[in-house]
């Protein structure tokens, strides 16, 4: 996946997060269980990208980075 192959990722999941906060207080358990899944994975792709955009500025081959596991990505805080 090329950085503009991600943007479009990024983009068309934080239109779908939108739609959904959107609704306000009338989301269903189902839509609320898709926002969570929806940040978890707008936290890996990002993550993606920052390692790609690492490996270009030290002349790396963008391409070798892989896409973290969900909770990897997710214990950087803790």
């Amino acid at each position: 996946m090329n950085d503009q192959q991600l943007h479009q990722q990024i983009e068309s999941l934080v239109a779908e997060e939108h739609a959904l906060f959107d609704k306000g207080g009338q989301t269903t358990p189902d839509e609320r269980r898709r926002l969570g899944a929806i940040n978890v994975q707008l936290d890996r792709l990002w993550d993606l990208l920052r390692q790609r955009r690492a490996r270009e500025e030290f002349r790396q081959n963008p391409a070798d980075t892989a896409e973290r596991s969900a909770e990897t990505v997710e214990k950087y805080l803790q």
